[in-house]
């Protein structure tokens, strides 16, 4: 079984310590490992009885409100991040460009989220 590490980083050279998840699947589409990311960072969210959201993307109001997230919604504000360019995929070391792209997930796979920044005036 495939575990999956996550890993954020910024073009200014930030790096979270990744998180991992187990996917039962070797072969799975982007759209739905990034579903699978977005439900379980939401899911830790809201056990939690207070703290800012800290995810791939921030809920509508900032990260400080709602405090309960709904996944959909997220899911939703991710995919649409990601049409536009607001971050970046990295399975190993290739860019994943397409939504409907099928990655191979192996014993180890790190997938990275870089996310970019717009730049002054444009």
């Amino acid at each position: 079984m495939p575990t999956v590490t996550f890993v954020d980083e910024t073009l200014a050279g930030a790096r979270s310590d990744g998180w991992e998840l187990e996917i039962f699947e070797e072969r799975l589409r982007l759209d739905e490992l990034i579903r699978r990311r977005i439900y379980q960072e939401v899911a830790e969210h809201n056990a939690r009885p207070a703290g800012d959201f800290r995810g791939l993307v921030r809920p509508a109001g900032g990260p400080s409100a709602p405090r309960r997230v709904e996944w959909e919604a997220q899911y939703e504000r991710a995919l649409e991040a990601f049409q536009r360019n607001g971050f970046v995929v990295l399975v190993g070391d290739r860019q994943v460009t397409e939504l409907d792209h099928e990655v191979e997930l192996s014993a180890r796979t790190e997938v990275t989220f870089l996310k970019l920044v717009p730049l002054v005036g444009g």
